[in-house]
């Protein structure tokens, strides 16, 4: 799983990227300071078992801090986007190349509105349009790759009796979609099982539709201390209007505290509403801390970059975090590691769905499951439910 951070030049994408994952990245007030996409992990925070059942995690491959699980995702920071990148203007072709497996996207807007369309400074510009202009290179964008010989494609599929999804879906499989998205884009729309058929109308509206399933978007308003609440309102309102998820952020203020407790100066959990000074600090940046404390966390509750990378991921994917165990009562693994692994499941799955995460032999031969909460067998039929503890029984090599 790979989340995308974009948005036009200029707007703090890579700000939020280095408050999200501690990657240390050129940042600057002037366009097209990324060229090359940054790669980093962040996590999603999530309450841990251990909270609920008292017990002491050895965690292997996620981080636990005061009761919460850290489940490492991979995030990419891109070049900026300008009108026209579709076609190749800006760094256009190189940000679109790189958005291709990204699962969900987290569009950073400047919520005061002080960066135009080009990422230059401004006074006037309305931050809603960055919403509806991202929207269109993007779907251009899987439009010019859907409709690359789209009539010989579209006649092949009639003509050899191919599933429709399936065949759509290979097409398109260099960006990441999958069979389950062409279905439901389809079938949201109801189009025709003839794709010869498809008016040019028609096959923009399934892009479009494909966009929103294949690329879900959160939107980011950062620079949210300096906006006004008007301007946050306005945004939060036109951001639901097209169905979106509006965070007021300041990726600058989280930045600076996730520094300050990586120097050790405060004690921070990411998305706190607070946090705790540890050791003196010099008046410079007492009185920054104390700014943000007052500008940020007070007004907002947070700085707003967890919340958008937990919603992301809870909300926007529906992932849920899974711990499989070998020991159902010690809830621990062969060596006694309690509750070591934690996996990202999609809502839905079942408990083969996650002995195929931890191994293919296990998925293969996969015979049943037992919930560690509640000490019952379990079947491929069961539905794992967020913080399930579960042991899967499989049949010996």
């Amino acid at each position: 799983m790979e989340v995308g951070v974009v948005g036009k030049p200029n707007v703090g994408k890579s700000t939020f990227f280095s408050a999200a994952t501690l990657v240390d990245v050129d940042i600057a007030n002037y366009p097209f300071t990324t060229i090359e996409a940054n790669v980093g992990v962040t996590y999603a925070i999530a309450e841990h078992p251990c909270k609920e059942l008292g017990c002491r995690a050895n965690p292997q491959n996620y981080e636990y801090k005061d009761g919460t699980a850290l489940v490492p995702v991979k995030m990419i920071d891109v070049a900026g986007l300008v009108p026209g990148a579709h076609e190749g203007r800006g760094l256009g072709n190189k940000f679109l190349d790189d958005l291709r497996m990204a699962s969900a996207l987290i569009h950073v807007i400047d919520a005061t509105g002080k960066t135009d369309a080009e990422g230059q400074p401004t006074d006037h510009h309305d931050p809603v349009e960055d919403i509806e202009f991202l929207e269109r290179e993007i779907d251009y964008w899987m439009l010019g790759i859907l409709k690359k010989g789209w009539e010989k494609f579209a006649k092949r599929i009639k003509l050899q009796h191919m599933k429709l999804e399936q065949a759509i879906a290979d097409h398109l499989s260099g960006i990441g979609v999958k069979e389950g998205d062409v279905w439901e884009a389809i079938h949201r729309l109801g189009l025709g099982d003839d794709p010869t058929k498809w008016t040019d109308d028609e096959l923009f509206a399934f892009v479009r539709e494909l966009r929103k399933i294949n690329k879900p978007m959160i939107i980011a308003a950062n620079k949210a201390d300096a906006a006004s609440d008007e301007q946050i309102e306005r945004l939060k309102k036109e951001g639901e209007k097209r169905g979106y998820i509006v965070i007021p952020t300041s990726a600058a203020a989280e930045l600076t505290l996730r520094k300050a407790a990586r120097a050790g100066f405060i004690d921070y959990i990411p998305g706190s509403s607070d946090f705790k000074v540890l050791k003196k600090m010099n008046p410079q940046q007492e009185k920054a801390l104390q700014l943000i404390k007052e500008r940020v966390l007070e007004r907002f509750g947070s700085t707003g970059v967890q919340e958008v990378i937990n919603r992301a991921v809870f909300e926007l994917l529906k992932l849920i975090p899974v711990y499989p165990v070998q020991d159902e009562n010690k809830l621990a693994d062969q060596f006694g590691n309690v509750l070591p692994h934690v996996y990202l499941l999609p809502k839905g799955s079942t408990p083969r769905d996650l002995a195929y995460k931890v191994h293919t032999d296990l998925g293969r031969t996969f015979l049943y499951a037992v919930n560690a909460r509640t000490h019952r067998r379990v079947g491929d039929d069961y539905q794992l439910e967020f913080n399930d503890i579960i042991k899967i029984v499989a049949t010996a090599k």
